[in-house]
């Protein structure tokens, strides 16, 4: 059974929004690079200026090829891992005092969702109206 024009809307809808979503965080990490790195720093990362280029690599790439709909399951899945690295890195709930968790553990979870949707994305590819369906690779 083929996708109905409705499904085919709303698979675009989805990588659409979860692609706009890295791709200003990933221009922003970019333009403020010495920001991004001081961030990363304050986490305690190793290889600081390391781990800010490849934050934006993933983020502006992934999400470039979420919005074409170009490698899009492979997209999905390296921002996936990335996100979910991020989450357990700067927003780690659990180790702050219960008066200072709230905002973090919404960060967590909300994150949680992105992966959510983001794995929907790996297991059913991009959809009918992608770069991925145009090469049959959808």
């Amino acid at each position: 059974m083929s996708p109905t024009p409705l499904q085919n809307l709303l698979a675009l809808a989805g990588r659409l929004l979860l692609g706009v979503l890295f791709l200003p965080a990933g221009i922003g990490k970019l333009t403020g690079f010495a920001g991004t790195v001081g961030y990363i720093s304050s986490a305690g990362l190793p290889m600081p200026q390391v781990a800010a280029v490849v934050a934006l690599v993933v983020e502006i790439a992934g999400g470039a090829a979420l919005v074409a709909g170009y490698g899009a399951r492979v997209a999905a899945i390296a921002l996936a891992a990335f996100v979910l690295v991020a989450s357990f890195f700067f927003h780690n709930y659990w180790g702050l005092p219960a008066d200072k968790q709230m905002l973090q553990q919404l960060m967590f979870f909300k994150n949680m969702a992105i992966i959510g949707g983001l794995l929907t994305i790996a297991a059913w590819g991009a959809g009918a109206w992608s770069v991925d369906a145009r090469r049959g690779k959808a």
